[in-house]
């Protein structure tokens, strides 16, 4: 958990809030259409629960934040491309908002999905 003290008290980030703002960054991202779970157990646990932090985790450890990202891309795109685009796109959110530094993102491509127009 990010912590800060000022002269008014200190100042408290959860790792979950910053995986609500990581979440939201990816989403707004070009390319990305979902999100996927890092394995069965958290996909049925995340399920049930409806957990909108889904496929994003957060390791927070001292001044280091490192993001894992398990994403969905739509078929047809530059996977590579997509992947920097988000993990730029989530860094500079989440910096923008906390004013510390990102240590790594890592992006997971877990599928593809196609339209349904096909």
């Amino acid at each position: 958990m990010s912590e800060e003290k000022t002269i008014l008290g200190s100042i408290h980030v959860s790792p979950n809030a910053i995986a609500t703002i990581a979440y939201h960054a990816t989403l707004s991202s070009y390319g990305v259409v979902g999100f996927a779970s890092k394995n069965l157990a958290a996909g049925l646990a995340q399920t049930i629960t409806r957990d909108p932090n889904r496929g994003v985790s957060v390791h927070y450890d001292g001044n280091k934040i490192d993001i894992d990202l398990y994403v969905v891309i739509q078929y047809g795109t530059r996977i590579t491309s997509v992947a920097t685009s988000v993990a730029n796109t989530v860094r500079f959110n989440v910096e923008k908002a906390l004013g510390l530094k990102v240590n790594s993102i890592d992006v997971h491509v877990a599928g593809l999905r196609t339209s349904d127009d096909d």
